[in-house]
C-alpha cells in the first residue's frame, strides 16, 4: 500500500516535470512566431514553466478523485476549463502583487476577467486537459510503469533536487527586480522597463533572462497605481457630469417644445379666464381659500410661461 502511494506520487512529480518542458516548449514556438527569435519562457532557469505542470497534475488528481462519482469527456472538459482558469488568475494575481508587474495581460481580449484570464485560452484548456487524461496520461503511465523502482525513486530526486536550486536561484533574480521596480523613479511602465532592462544587462546571464523572458512585462509601482486610480476616479467624474448635463439638456429641450404647443395669445386668454374665475369666486365668497390659492397658482404659471417664452426667443 505505502509503495502504490510513493508510486503515484512520483508519477505526478514526472507528469509534472514532463508537462512544464512541453508547457515550455509550446510558449518558444509561440514567442518565436510572434518576435521571430528564440526567448526562454518562464522564471526557471531550466527549460519548463512549472504552471503548465501544475495544471496537468492538478486535472489529473481531480479526474481521479471523481471517477467513483462521475467520469465523462464532458467533466474532464469542465474541470480543465474551471480548474486551468482558477489557476492562472491566482498565479496572475500572486506574482503582480509580489512583483509589481503583470506578466500577461488579456485586457484586450474579447471575455476576459481583469485581463489575467480569457475565453479563448479557457477552452483550449478545456480541450487540452481532455486530450491528457484521455490519451496521453494513459501512455504517460504506462512508460512510467517500465522505469524500475530504484529508477523511478531516483529519477524523482533528481528532479526535485534541480527544481529547488532552479527555483532558489531565480528567486533571488525575482527579488531583484522587485526591489528594482520599488525603488525606481519613473512614473510609468514603459520606463521602469527600460530601467530594468538596463540594469540587468550590466549583470549575469541569469538576470538577462528575466529580462527577455516577458517582453510585454507591465511594471506598476504604488504611484503608478496611485495614479491610476485618480485617473479612473476622474474619468467617473466626467463621465457622471456628462450624464447630468445630458438629462439637463433634454429637460430643456422638452420644456422649449412644450412651450411651443400654444400661442401666446392662447396662454393670455387662460389667464383672463382665471382671473375672471378668481374675481368671480372673491365676490360671491363662496370657495375655500385653498382654491382661491389653486387658481392664484395657475395664473401665476401661466404669466411665468409667458415670461420664459420672451427669454427664450429672445436669446435666439
Amino acid at each position: 500500500m505505502e509503495y502504490l502511494f510513493l508510486q503515484q506520487i512520483c508519477y505526478l512529480i514526472l507528469l509534472f516535470f514532463v508537462f512544464s518542458i512541453l508547457g515550455w516548449c509550446m510558449e518558444v514556438v509561440l514567442k518565436y512566431i510572434q518576435y521571430h527569435h528564440f526567448i526562454n519562457r518562464g522564471f526557471l532557469i531550466g527549460p519548463y514553466c512549472p504552471i503548465y505542470g501544475s495544471g496537468i497534475v492538478f486535472i489529473t488528481v481531480m479526474v481521479s478523485i471523481l471517477s467513483g462519482v462521475e467520469s465523462s469527456v464532458g467533466t474532464t472538459f469542465s474541470i480543465s476549463f474551471i480548474g486551468c482558469g482558477i489557476l492562472e488568475y491566482a498565479v496572475s494575481y500572486y506574482l503582480e502583487k509580489r512583483f509589481h508587474a503583470r506578466w500577461w495581460d488579456y485586457s484586450t481580449k474579447p471575455m476576459n476577467l481583469h485581463g489575467r484570464i480569457w475565453i479563448g485560452n479557457l477552452i483550449l484548456f478545456g480541450i487540452g486537459g481532455t486530450l491528457v487524461i484521455e490519451v496521453i496520461n494513459p501512455i504517460m503511465y504506462s512508460l512510467f510503469d517500465r522505469i524500475p523502482v530504484r529508477g523511478l525513486y531516483t529519477l524523482t530526486i533528481i528532479i526535485i533536487l534541480v527544481m529547488s536550486a532552479d527555483y532558489l536561484t531565480s528567486h533571488f533574480v525575482m527579488k531583484f527586480v522587485k526591489s528594482s521596480v520599488e525603488n525606481s523613479e519613473a512614473d510609468n511602465t514603459e520606463s521602469i522597463s527600460k530601467e530594468i532592462k538596463l540594469l540587468m544587462s550590466n549583470k549575469s546571464i541569469f538576470y538577462k533572462r528575466i529580462a527577455d523572458a516577458y517582453p510585454d512585462v507591465i511594471y506598476r509601482t504604488d504611484r503608478i497605481n496611485q495614479r491610476l486610480q485618480e485617473i479612473k476616479e476622474e474619468m467617473e467624474r466626467i463621465q457622471q457630469e456628462t450624464a447630468d448635463n445630458l438629462d439637463r439638456i433634454k429637460q430643456e429641450v422638452t420644456y422649449s417644445f412644450e412651450l411651443m404647443k400654444v400661442t401666446p395669445a392662447q396662454i393670455q386668454e387662460e389667464i383672463i379666464e382665471k382671473q375672471d374665475q378668481l374675481i368671480l369666486h372673491l365676490e360671491e365668497n363662496t370657495v375655500y381659500n385653498k382654491e382661491i390659492e389653486e387658481l392664484q397658482k395657475e395664473i401665476q404659471e401661466k404669466k411665468q410661461y409667458l415670461e420664459d417664452r420672451k427669454k427664450l426667443y429672445h436669446v435666439r
